[in-house]
């Protein structure tokens, strides 16, 4: 993601997760040249998109006609000339200008759509049984991307190979590997077929082509042994109270030579200042609840040892930190928000924890939280690396 501040009151981002270029603040420049970073960054962003390209003006509190012509006119140049191209501009209900303003784009091109945001802006959400933790679940991806863009090239992947996603979820790190990377084939399997149908609404309509999304069951899968170049497992392992029996599907269908890539968490190395005694006491006791319900969310340094254990060889083995200074500290915020309602939510209630150690649990979070918001504070979050080579 990109994220650019001017000296004015207005800043805007790019996600090329999300195909999404966003603005926010007030935009009210006297001339139509105090915009051309903007303008060019836009059009920077939009050149290797095709398909769906958002332009998200939710968070605009102010506009003036000089900045609407301005980007009205570029939107419109886009769509003329490209034909690949569709543009949908997501306005505020708070901000009722913006939808009028933009509304008349609508009927100046087919390919300019409009709407008011809602909780269903994705496409397909409502396809997912937790349909809810989309937007989560995305957060995550477009956070750890920043870092995984460049650590999988360290792994071995390499342009045109034949790579298989192994429990791909809703498909968004199958469709940045797809388009970074180009693969000569991508199969992206999981065993959610709400999550896959998802995955494919995302991709047609972003126009991402290529990728083979499989339903299966990755403990035993069907896909042929040694079929692919580069195979990854993305916060999957922990999850899975036999995680031997995946890695022993992801060494089968690698080719002799070929790598297994994999990330996994350590949640009690989860940190924040100010408050930091707090924050730890509720990660380690997260990895506590986890191990309750049969599941290793401390998994992560222990991959090697598994690496090794299924038989693959020359592991390469690093972790990341996710913070707060990854962008907008709120997209960290709302992460550390989601576990909490899911881990001091449903998880403890069922562990049979009582109110008062459910309070005690989610204080730790919420100071997470107020670490990531704090103009002077630091949140992290580790994520473990590590991948192997089947031998020849």
């Amino acid at each position: 993601m990109n994220s650019v501040t001017t000296p004015h009151a207005f800043a805007w981002t790019y996600n090329e997760n999300d195909q999404e270029f966003s603005l926010q603040g007030s935009l009210r420049p006297q001339r139509p040249d105090e915009l051309n970073g903007c303008i060019s960054e836009l059009e920077q962003s939009v050149r290797n998109v095709s398909g769906k390209f958002y332009v998200n003006v939710r968070r605009l509190v102010r506009m003036n006609n000089v900045a609407f012509q301005t980007f009205a006119c570029k939107i419109l140049d886009l769509v003329r000339g490209r034909s690949d191209l569709n543009v949908h501009v997501t306005t505020s209900s708070v901000v009722g200008w913006a939808t009028r303003k933009f509304a008349v784009l609508e009927a100046m091109s087919e390919r300019i759509t409009v709407s008011e945001y809602d909780s269903e802006f994705y496409p397909g959400q409502t396809f997912l049984e937790e349909g809810g933790f989309i937007p989560i679940l995305r957060t995550q991806t477009k956070l750890t991307w920043r870092h995984e863009k460049s650590i999988l090239a360290r792994h071995g992947l390499e342009p045109d190979m034949q790579v298989a996603d192994i429990c791909c979820g809703i498909g968004d790190f199958a469709v940045l590997l797809q388009k970074e990377y180009q693969p000569s084939r991508l199969v992206a399997l999981d065993h959610s077929r709400s999550s896959l149908e998802y995955a494919r609404k995302v991709a047609s309509d972003f126009g991402v082509r290529g990728i083979d999304y499989v339903f299966g069951d990755a403990s035993d899968m069907l896909l042929e042994s040694d079929q692919f170049d580069f195979v990854t497992c993305r916060h999957s392992l922990q999850v899975f109270d036999r995680p031997e029996l995946i890695l022993q599907e992801l060494f089968r269908i690698c080719k002799p030579g070929g790598r297994v890539y994999i990330t996994n968490e350590k949640n009690s190395h989860c940190l924040g200042e100010p408050r930091s005694e707090t924050i730890q006491k509720t990660y380690t006791e997260v990895a506590r609840l986890w191990a309750h319900f049969n599941m290793d969310i401390e998994f992560g340094p222990k991959s090697r040892r598994h690496l090794v254990d299924t038989g693959l060889e020359d592991i390469r083995m690093e972790s990341f930190m996710v913070t707060n200074l990854d962008g907008n500290p709120q997209d960290f915020a709302d992460i550390i928000q989601s576990w909490e309602d899911v881990y001091a939510g449903q998880m403890a209630v069922e562990r049979g924890d009582s109110e008062d150690e459910i309070r005690e649990f989610r204080r730790g979070f919420q100071d997470h939280i107020f670490a990531a918001l704090h103009p002077k504070g630091y949140a992290g979050w580790p994520i473990w690396v590590a991948s192997g080579r089947k031998p020849k």
